[in-house]
Formats: structure tokens, C-alpha cells, sequence
């Protein structure tokens, strides 16, 4: 009995110990501020023997990227550095190290938020779970500037699936939907008109996944996916299949009917889990990501020096549609998922 509750001790403590880690096989870590001197993060738990050099994180590096109309003009090279884990461009079985260099950084504009917190942003909540001693320059460890090293380590997370033999496996998220539009463009200059923030959805389609991944219960593919896809800020909402709709259908309907020895179905509304494992059909699920809370569209929010409500207008540079850099961080933090899944499989 007391080996049993030594266990049991033990994985609670092993699981919520790592208080910036995701994974159990292979396992990540962030680490960094917006405007610290590095944002970074570390990989324990890859196999040695992957091919990993700087130009193959490049693509998805520069997908994340600001540029493209409705994203900040904060504009970062956004170059890895690898300092530990890969040898002679092969990973070494060495946790991998990963680092990003801030450079354009405007702390200044952030220098009131000591006293202002920003609506929608976790100025506040920060300055009461750290007694005043966070970093509140752009948001600090908060930011969406830590989704970089996210993507870094959704690349390595790529590349180990494929290493553990599963070359075919694709992981594909786009933009569907702006401000309730399918026209993205429609949805981006409502904003624009209104010169405000504005919201978005964002599916995600992973082919070719084995049946079999995942658990019951807690650690179904669904709670394992989730739990990752909240790690990216401004997420506020997920489903997977036919998801909400699925509430106003019959079951017979909801059904989907296996047509084949390898568990194919002649519909998907499950979105390729059952039961808390995948099935073998695509694993489609859809999330929502909030408008930015950074708008220039003047709000009312607390002074806590002088505890009065007063007019705030936010400065400095952000995204007008966060939405529009997500796609290739959801990719990152399935693909981290579907690499510790299949470690174990």
C-alpha cells in the first residue's frame, strides 16, 4: 500500500512540477520575456539521430512572421540558435536548447501599464500572482513573442515523427474565418473601418494518423490537444468534428458509419477520435482566437495608483488580427502532441 501511494505521490508531483513544460516523452519547455534579452525554449526527450539544421526551422519560422496586412509592425529576425543538443547537424539525445534574440523592442510604451492594466490582458492577474515583481514590459512571459520558440519547438516535434517512421503523417491549419466572415479579407477591414481588434477561427487537418493514439479519459488525444492549443494566447474556444453542431443533431445522424476493415467512415463528425482515441480518419478540430486585446479604440480600466476609472487608450505595436499568425503555431503544438503520443506507441 505504500508503494501504491509513493506512486501516486510521485506522478502528481512529476506532472504539475514543470509549471512552463508540455509532455511526458518528449517534453518542452519556454522560457524568456517579450522585451528580456532572449525567448527560448528546451526540448528534453528527443532521440539522437535526427537531422536538424537552422534552415529547416526557417519556413515555419517566417510563416509566424508580421508582415502581411493586419499584423504588428514589430518585426524580429527571429534566427535559432541552437546552443546544446545537436552535433554535427544530427540531434545528439541532449535536451536541445533553442534561442531567439529580441532586438526591436520599445519598452517605453509600456512603462504606464505599471499602473494601468490593460482590458483583456494579464497586466492585472500578473501584478497580483507576482507582488509587483513581473515583468510587465510587453506583457513579459505572457506575450505572444514566446510563440516563436513554440513554433522552433514544433519543428523538432515534426521532425521526430517522421524519424520514428512516419513520414506520411501531414499536419496542415488554416484561417477560415475573420470576424465572422469566410471572405478573409471582408473580415480583416471590418476591423480596419472600425479601427479596432477583431477575432478569428482556425482549423487544423492531421492525415494519415495510425489508429489507436491516445487514452481514455485524461489523457485522450482531445484533453492532450487541448491542453496544448491553450497554451497559445488569445485562444478561446476548441471543437473537434462536427463540435457545437453536434448538439442540435439526432445520433443516428451524429453516427459516423465505419465502411471498411481499417475503420474508415463514411462521415468524420467525430473528427478522428473515439472514445479518446484516434481512429484512423483525419483528426480535424477548429479553434477560436479572440480579437487582440491591444486596440487603440479608447476603453475604461482601473488606475490602481489612484483608484479611479479613467479613459485608456493602448500604445505601442500589435497585431490587429492575431488570428492571422496562428495557423502555424497550432501546427507546432499538434505536431508536439502527435510526437509524445507516438513515443509511447
Amino acid at each position: 500500500m505504500n508503494d501504491i501511494c509513493e506512486a501516486i505521490i510521485f506522478n502528481t508531483f512529476n506532472t504539475y512540477i514543470f509549471l512552463n513544460s508540455f509532455g511526458k516523452n518528449f517534453r518542452v519547455q519556454i522560457f524568456g520575456q517579450s522585451h528580456g534579452e532572449y525567448v527560448g525554449c528546451t526540448i528534453d526527450g528527443c532521440p539522437a539521430g535526427v537531422p536538424l539544421i537552422i534552415n529547416e526551422f526557417l519556413p515555419d519560422l517566417e510563416r509566424r512572421k508580421p508582415g502581411a496586412k493586419g499584423t504588428t509592425p514589430r518585426k524580429e529576425d527571429d534566427i535559432p540558435e541552437i546552443i546544446s543538443g545537436v552535433f554535427k547537424g544530427h540531434t545528439s539525445g541532449a535536451p536541445i536548447t533553442i534561442l531567439f534574440k529580441n532586438n526591436n523592442t520599445r519598452s517605453e510604451d509600456y512603462e504606464k501599464k505599471q499602473e494601468v492594466p490593460r482590458p483583456g490582458h494579464a497586466d492585472f492577474v500578473a501584478r497580483k500572482k507576482f507582488n509587483g515583481f513581473e515583468d510587465y514590459r510587453g506583457g513579459g512571459h505572457f506575450s505572444g513573442r514566446l510563440t516563436v520558440a513554440i513554433v522552433a519547438a514544433g519543428v523538432v516535434a515534426k521532425k521526430c515523427i517522421v524519424h520514428n517512421g512516419h513520414n506520411d503523417i501531414s499536419i496542415a491549419a488554416n484561417i477560415i474565418e475573420i470576424g465572422g466572415e469566410s471572405d478573409l479579407d471582408k473580415g480583416l477591414h471590418k476591423a480596419i473601418d472600425a479601427k479596432d481588434s477583431i477575432g478569428g477561427i482556425v482549423s487544423c487537418t492531421v492525415k494519415n494518423l495510425p489508429v489507436g493514439l491516445g487514452e481514455p479519459f485524461f489523457n485522450s488525444v482531445e484533453s492532450l490537444i487541448s491542453h496544448a492549443v491553450f497554451s497559445i494566447p488569445a485562444v478561446k474556444g476548441i471543437e473537434f468534428g462536427a463540435g457545437f453542431s453536434a448538439a442540435k443533431m439526432f445520433g443516428s445522424d451524429h453516427n459516423d458509419a465505419i465502411i471498411d476493415k481499417e475503420g474508415k467512415t463514411a462521415t468524420n463528425n467525430a473528427g478522428g477520435i473515439t472514445g479518446g482515441i484516434t481512429n484512423g480518419n483525419d483528426l480535424v478540430f477548429r479553434i477560436v482566437v479572440k480579437p487582440t486585446a491591444s486596440t487603440p479604440k479608447e476603453q475604461q480600466t482601473l488606475n490602481i495608483a489612484s483608484g479611479n476609472i479613467e479613459p485608456f487608450s493602448v500604445k505601442g505595436r500589435h497585431d490587429l488580427c492575431i488570428a492571422l499568425r496562428v495557423p502555424v503555431i497550432l501546427e507546432a503544438v499538434t505536431a508536439m502532441v502527435l510526437a509524445d503520443l507516438l513515443m509511447e506507441a
